[in-house]
């Protein structure tokens, strides 16, 4: 690898990018009252609400996510999206494990520009 490869390398593994600034976001999911054992959360600016920019996202751990520098959200309209696993029987096809729920839970949130907490409670579906 060349010095310049490895430069460019080393400055996307830090979140050094000429794109818009993201921030980091982090918070609780829960379904049904109990924290989300392992999963992800996806921030995806909303284009209809007037957002713009890449997406951010976190693993699910235990109930809590952080997002990793490099991964955070831009300020502004975001859809949420939510997978959600038991962390039993996890697999290539499901590597949260047997899902909590079918599909993907979808919600919206308003992110500031800036470090963000936000919370995810997932009722019965």
């Amino acid at each position: 690898m060349t010095r310049l490869a490895l430069a460019a390398a080393l400055a996307a593994a830090a979140g050094c990018s000429d794109g818009p600034r993201r921030y980091a976001v982090s918070g609780t999911v829960t379904y049904r009252g109990q924290p989300v054992p392992t999963g992800e959360v996806r921030f995806e600016p909303d284009p209809a609400r007037g957002g713009r920019g890449p997406g951010g996202f976190a693993k699910i751990t235990d109930g809590r996510y952080r997002t990793e520098p490099g991964w955070g959200a831009v300020g502004g309209p975001h859809v949420v999206r939510i997978v959600a696993g038991s962390g039993k029987n996890a697999s290539a096809v499901d590597p949260y494990g047997d899902p909590l729920f079918k599909g993907e839970y979808r919600t919206t949130a308003d992110l500031p520009a800036g470090d963000a907490v936000q919370d995810f409670a997932i009722d019965a579906r």
